[in-house]
């Protein structure tokens, strides 16, 4: 005869921490920054708090601190340049410049890369 009492499942294996974890929680904030602008600032601050805890995530957060600064940068350029029409167009190219620098600075976080450099005049990381 059989035990009626179910045996309990087997205790889940604790999941390895992924060191990049808050390098993909900075991206994932740029990413949504493009909607709700609040996001940006929030992870560049994350950035600067969580530097310093390994090499290849200090890659990424210099990156992203770099992305961050420079975006603003062009994006001060692009809101005067609209007063005389081609802001527009400057807009334009930060939105892609940002989108291209978060998306492959993600892949290569996801993949465990650093950031080793970037191509195509700062725009693809690598």
């Amino acid at each position: 005869m059989t035990d009626p009492t179910p045996t309990p499942p087997p205790a889940p294996t604790p999941a390895s921490k992924d060191p990049l974890l808050p390098v993909k929680i900075v991206y994932g904030l740029y990413a949504v920054g493009y909607f709700v602008g609040l996001t940006s600032l929030a992870g560049l601050i994350y950035a600067y708090i969580t530097r310093g805890s390994d090499p290849v995530a200090d890659s990424h957060f210099t990156f992203q601190i770099r992305t961050f600064w420079i975006g603003l940068g062009i994006g001060i350029v692009a809101v005067i340049l609209l007063t005389i029409g081609i802001g527009v167009l400057v807009w334009i190219f930060l939105v892609v410049w940002g989108l291209t620098r978060v998306i492959s600075g993600f892949v290569l976080a996801n993949d465990g890369k650093p950031i080793s450099g970037t191509k195509y005049a700062g725009i693809l990381a690598v």
